[in-house]
């Protein structure tokens, strides 16, 4: 089983009492954790890569990283540690919101934070990173007419493209919502895979276009992490 790790933003977390606090993991706990993972003999992968080893064609001791949305603090805090390390990731960006911040999450009163420009972006990429898609406007797609929805899935990944000028073959529902069907359209967009936001290790039995994720918060502290990470607890979470 793999571990693929979701993270959302890696920077100083908000005021206490803020909603979604939780979301914002310290750049010095990043760090650590990435650390203890390169300690322990593990490989951090981006979901391209990882994807060989969801399929059993390779095998090693390696996990997956992805970050949400696409957040200038990732580039700033995360990436200088993956490049030290050695370690590639996909982040997955909202095609129409470069520049912008994370307006979905307003009602919720979560404050705005910065997402990356299309220059940021690219030099994420260039980085030796992966941009992976999460929809043109982090949308619920549930909630859309068929039509709609594959246009979120399949028009966010040509303007990646474009933007990018880098293959964009990775998704993530928005909020963790999903269906067949949207895995249906995924998979007919191009993708190669896609991720949630339920909880679990992945393994060669899994549906590689609705694939789980270990939350990684704010208050993880290391024990925890490398408990996540490590043992099959999360996976014994998920069937229970």
């Amino acid at each position: 089983m793999i571990p693929i790790l979701m993270y959302h933003q890696i920077g100083q977390p908000s005021a206490r009492g803020t909603p979604y606090r939780g979301l914002t993991v310290h750049p010095g706990s990043f760090r650590r954790q990435m650390t203890w993972m390169r300690r322990l003999g593990y490989q951090g992968l981006s979901m391209r890569d990882l994807l060989p080893y969801l399929r059993g064609s390779k095998r090693g001791k390696v996990f997956g990283i992805t970050f949400d949305d696409g957040y200038v603090n990732v580039l700033e805090n995360a990436l200088p540690v993956l490049k030290e390390l050695g370690f590639t990731s996909t982040n997955y960006f909202v095609a129409n919101r470069f520049g912008g911040s994370n307006e979905w999450d307003r009602e919720n009163g979560v404050p705005a934070s910065a997402l990356m420009s299309q220059e940021q972006a690219r030099a994420w990429v260039r980085g030796g990173q992966e941009a992976g898609s999460h929809t043109l406007d982090h949308v619920n797609l549930p909630d859309l007419s068929p039509e709609d929805a594959f246009e979120q899935i399949r028009r966010s990944r040509t303007i990646l493209e474009d933007v990018l000028d880098s293959e964009v073959t990775s998704f993530c529902y928005p909020y963790g919502h999903e269906t067949q069907a949207l895995r249906d359209m995924v998979r007919d967009a191009g993708y190669t895979n896609a991720t949630t936001t339920s909880g679990g290790l992945a393994g060669r039995l899994d549906d590689v276009f609705g694939l789980p994720r270990v939350t990684v918060a704010r208050s993880t502290h290391m024990l925890r992490f490398l408990q996540k990470c490590l043992t099959r607890l999360e996976e014994k979470r998920r069937h229970a």
